[in-house]
């Protein structure tokens, strides 16, 4: 279950649970869409209530972030609790994603 937020030209979605091969496809499907909407250039994942994240929930992630580079807007993560921050630490996608410590912080830098 996801909630969705829509904030002036940008959109946050709230996963919770678990991302993996189960809800990746869906999820994908949603974050391409608020991505490729008209009325979003930045899309922010809050991943406060995301309990564990899979190969395929990553890979979810990283193909959103390439739309969003093609499309030349901006994706970010915040709130990434530190169970699911280490998968982004061994990979090294904590270098190549932005993440914010929270939705504060990223609203800050819209400002």
């Amino acid at each position: 279950m996801q909630s969705l937020l829509v904030h002036p030209q940008a959109a946050i979605i709230r996963p919770c649970g678990s991302l993996n091969a189960a809800n990746a496809a869906e999820l994908r499907q949603q974050l391409h869409t608020a991505m490729l909407s008209e009325q979003n250039n930045a899309l922010l994942i809050d991943m406060s209530q995301v309990e564990s994240l899979d190969s395929a929930g990553l890979m979810t992630l990283v193909s959103t972030l390439n739309l969003a580079q093609e499309n030349r807007k901006q994706f970010c993560l915040c709130s990434v609790p530190v169970s699911v921050r280490i998968v982004f630490e061994l990979t090294q996608l904590d270098r190549v994603f932005e993440i914010f410590e929270n939705v504060a912080a990223f609203e800050r830098t819209r400002a």
